[in-house]
């Protein structure tokens, strides 16, 4: 197949684009251990208390103030207000952790106020910091676990370079999800953490096919140089791989649009680590194979 563009001579275009996509997830990743967080950490991580009303009307920002003040002066803890649900008609209580005796002054408080009932209290949780710092820790390992025996089974299934271009294009994909729970505060919890792993089975999957295609290719191949044959690789994997993802995007795509908010919370990332998924196979992964085996023949030589 003849190519249309010459996808492995423009990967610095490529390069470059997905740097800046990736940018603000390594970032606001690499700022975590210093105290800066420019996630939207939810209880799960950060620890605290989070308590969730139906108000059964339009939360205001006049609401919102309303609400805080009153759980000020219930709790002598400030906190933070916002609204939630399809119709905004859910406030969101997140602050620093109290007991359940002074929870249950605030949804007191807040029946009284709002005549709300039973029924209109949609949670009360209370997670300590240092489970928090557990889930931290322990998403972050297995998404490491998860890359290590990725890339041990690929280097010994293809080559090396094919397991140090998958590792990237891993990383590539996760970093892009980061940077969309950044920009649009999607609440990071634990239904990342099975987002993140989703996207890794998926994401190698695609850098696979290039991989077994690449070296099919190089076996028939005589004095072919090795970029021409990465790249006819990329252009006979690409309707698959282009298939493949709208199929799931389908899928995907009709539970956002019908799902309930927390639903839309988690395949939102998913759908845009498909994306990014797709992007890494098609445009760097091939790419990133003849970049490092040029540069380890360079070093055998």
């Amino acid at each position: 197949m003849k190519p249309k563009f010459p996808i492995l001579k423009n990967f610095k275009i490529f390069g470059i684009i997905s740097i800046l996509l990736c940018a603000t997830g390594l970032v606001a990743l690499l700022a975590l251990p210093f105290g800066q967080n420019f996630f939207n950490l939810s209880i799960d991580f950060a620890g605290g208390t989070e308590m969730e009303f139906n108000m059964r009307q339009t939360v205001t920002q006049e609401i919102q103030s309303e609400v805080g003040a009153l759980f000020r002066e219930t709790t002598g803890v400030d906190a933070s207000v916002t609204s939630s649900g399809d119709r905004n008609e859910q406030v969101l209580i997140r602050s620093a952790s109290i007991d359940s005796e002074t929870r249950a002054k605030v949804i007191e408080a807040m029946k009284e106020k709002y005549a709300l009932t039973d029924d209109d209290l949609y949670g009360s949780d209370d997670v300590s910091a240092s489970v928090g710092s557990d889930l931290q820790r322990a998403a972050f390992l297995s998404a490491a676990i998860a890359i290590v025996l990725m890339l041990i089974y690929i280097s010994f299934r293809f080559e090396p370079t094919s397991g140090l271009a998958a590792i990237c294009c891993l990383v590539h994909d996760l970093l892009i999800m980061l940077t969309i729970y950044v920009w649009l505060q999607i609440p990071l919890d634990t239904g990342f953490i099975a987002a993140a792993l989703t996207i890794l089975g998926y994401s190698i999957n695609a850098s696979i096919i290039v991989f077994d295609r690449i070296r099919e290719n190089l076996r028939a191949a005589r004095k072919e140089p090795f970029e021409e044959v990465a790249e006819r690789s990329v252009w006979q994997t690409m309707g698959r791989t282009i298939n493949t993802t709208l199929t799931t995007l389908f899928t995907i795509g009709m539970i956002f649009i019908l799902g309930v908010p927390s639903l839309k919370q988690f395949t939102l990332p998913l759908i845009v680590g498909i994306l990014a998924g797709a992007w890494s196979s098609i445009f760097l992964s091939a790419s990133l194979w003849a970049f490092f085996r040029k540069k380890l023949r360079r070093k055998k030589v």
